[in-house]
């Protein structure tokens, strides 16, 4: 609980997020936020704004360059300026996210040859080369963006599996279909564990292992929703394909969960010991 709320309030916040976010995306979603004061939410209560906003982003599909003003807070600068900052991408890549960049939703055409279509319609442009920055901060984020993520994919098969009939009876009665659903809702709670470790004498490590196990619930979810939905799943009318294309690229935004938990393992191989990540 933050400071200052109690839980009607933080019911009314996230009611409000929400709203936002289902209207708007993008440059116009980032006027909306700062307006709702998130520079403020970030500064003063960082462990409710991260999981919140970026959670709410998932869900809803929307996007905003918040993610920026994570990594600007985390090492000392101002929230909202304008940098370009190379963020490390999957195989070794390097990308920038565009704060004036075009945005799908909005129908914004500003900078189109920024945009790279196979980052799931994020204004966000390859580089070639980039530099260390502090990722902790920023690999808790994006997890909670993919748990959003995963959690709307599991709401939109979990509705087809209610009301969609076979044999006369809802497909959400066979137990085929339970078992996945069942999985994806494992996968993500576990996430949530994850990225809610308070991680104090190793932050580092525990947003790596965070960010990996957030990119692999998002993937899980992703095959088993699809399977759940089957044909429906595949076409542009339905929200799905929106979301796993969501979730790919924000799984390899600051390392794919396969190379986290490689790195994470040699890690742990080269000290000869494992740290201790929570108290238990």
């Amino acid at each position: 609980m933050a400071p200052g709320m109690d839980e009607a309030s933080l019911d009314m916040l996230e009611a409000s997020l929400r709203k936002t976010m289902l209207s708007s995306s993008g440059p116009e979603l980032d006027a909306a936020l700062t307006e709702m004061g998130w520079a403020d939410m970030l500064s003063e209560v960082p462990e409710l704004a991260v999981p919140l906003v970026f959670r709410l982003l998932g869900e809803t599909g929307s996007h905003a360059s918040v993610l920026v003003d994570v990594v600007l807070h985390a090492t000392g600068n101002t929230i909202g300026d304008t940098v370009e900052l190379p963020l490390p991408y999957a195989g070794n890549g390097w990308v920038v996210w565009d704060r004036g960049g075009a945005s799908e939703a909005t129908g914004d055409d500003r900078s189109p040859e920024s945009l790279d279509p196979t980052l799931g319609g994020l204004p966000l442009r390859r580089e070639e080369e980039g530099y260390p920055i502090r990722l902790a901060e920023a690999r808790v984020a994006v997890g909670w963006w993919l748990v959003g993520s995963a959690r709307a994919m599991l709401s939109l098969a979990r509705q087809h599996a209610l009301d969609r009939v076979q044999f006369g009876k809802p497909i959400a009665s066979f137990q085929a279909v339970r078992h996945r659903l069942a999985e994806t809702l494992v996968a993500i709670e576990g996430a949530e564990a994850t990225l809610s470790l308070p991680g104090a004498d190793n932050p580092d490590l525990t947003a790596l292992l965070a960010k990996a196990a957030a990119g692999k619930a998002a993937l899980t979810a992703a095959m088993h929703c699809q399977q759940v939905l089957g044909g429906i799943g595949f076409t542009e009318e339905h929200h799905l394909h929106r979301h796993v294309k969501r979730a790919l690229v924000l799984d390899g935004l600051l390392g794919s969960s396969r190379e986290l938990t490689r790195r994470a393992g040699a890690g742990l191989r080269a000290r000869g010991s494992a740290p201790r990540l929570a108290q238990l």
